[in-house]
């Protein structure tokens, strides 16, 4: 009963931030930053995100966060898929060698590598386009999917594949109908960690697009002006239609988000 009461009143410790952006985005302006805070607001208003959604660029830049993201996670599942069976399956000079490395470039801070992908993006002609954008968080994301695929690759029997080979199937019968299936749920955390990645990250969106081209989070810092004035409604409600995706995938997904984390932790 202490760890359970324990637990909940940690749970509503963090979740009171979530709770406390989405009241303000309902209140009046007036009542946002009145000295006795409305925990209920009362009367709420919609105004706020029929704002939001009427700001310049927030179509076009919903549009270019969906095109980035989904091209993220299609693209580094596929390569993380193939290159984890590699890993796991086959032994093969250097292999030791390119899993130390996918733990060393995790370890790289984002904010580091800035300037040498702008620079290489800029050689490319890439700057400026989504294109660019795509290829910068596929570098970051890929590393840390093909190691927990690797965990679940290496949790299927090698026995089923050769049952089904001694059956009759060809090699990539038993690859696509053995393996593929067994790994889906691995296939399934790891797209929401690199959806949540490239969903939420600013810094190289804001470098490497325009305006017109930017993702939501360069969308939602245009609340905040360049002197003192902040629209804290607007804010409060553009960060709750921002992490609504999010939230919903998670909360669907949670329970596959921590069976991956184990499992790309643990299998060897």
């Amino acid at each position: 009963m202490i760890a359970n009461g324990l637990a909940l009143l940690a749970s509503l410790f963090f979740l009171f931030p979530v709770y406390w952006m989405v009241v303000t985005a309902f209140k009046p302006s007036g009542d946002i930053q009145l000295p006795t805070p409305k925990f209920i607001p009362a009367p709420f208003t919609l105004q706020h995100f029929v704002d939001g959604v009427h700001k310049y660029h927030f179509w076009a830049n919903a549009r270019s966060s969906v095109i980035v993201t989904c091209s993220v996670v299609i693209l580094s599942m596929a390569l993380a898929f193939f290159a984890a069976t590699a890993l796991a399956r086959f032994r093969f000079r250097g292999r030791k060698l390119f899993i130390v490395l996918l733990l060393v470039v995790q370890m790289v801070p984002f904010e580091a590598m800035l300037i040498p992908i702008f620079v290489e993006l800029n050689r490319a002609g890439l700057v400026y386009h989504l294109t660019g954008v795509i290829l910068a968080y596929l570098a970051f994301a890929l590393p840390f999917t093909i190691w927990t695929l690797r965990g679940f690759v290496a949790s299927v029997p090698v026995d089923l594949e050769e049952a089904a080979l001694t059956d009759g199937c060809t090699r990539t019968q038993a690859f696509i109908r053995i393996l593929f299936p067994l790994i889906a749920p691995g296939l399934v955390a790891t797209s929401i960690f690199a959806f949540i990645q490239a969903w939420n990250e600013y810094i190289f969106a804001n470098v490497l697009l325009t305006n017109e081209n930017a993702t939501l989070p360069v969308w939602l810092a245009s609340f905040v002006s360049m002197g003192t004035q902040i629209d804290w409604g607007g804010i409060m409600a553009g960060s709750t239609l921002f992490a609504l995706p999010v939230m919903v995938f998670f909360i669907l997904v949670q329970r596959r988000i921590t069976q991956g984390m184990t499992a790309g932790a643990v299998k060897g």
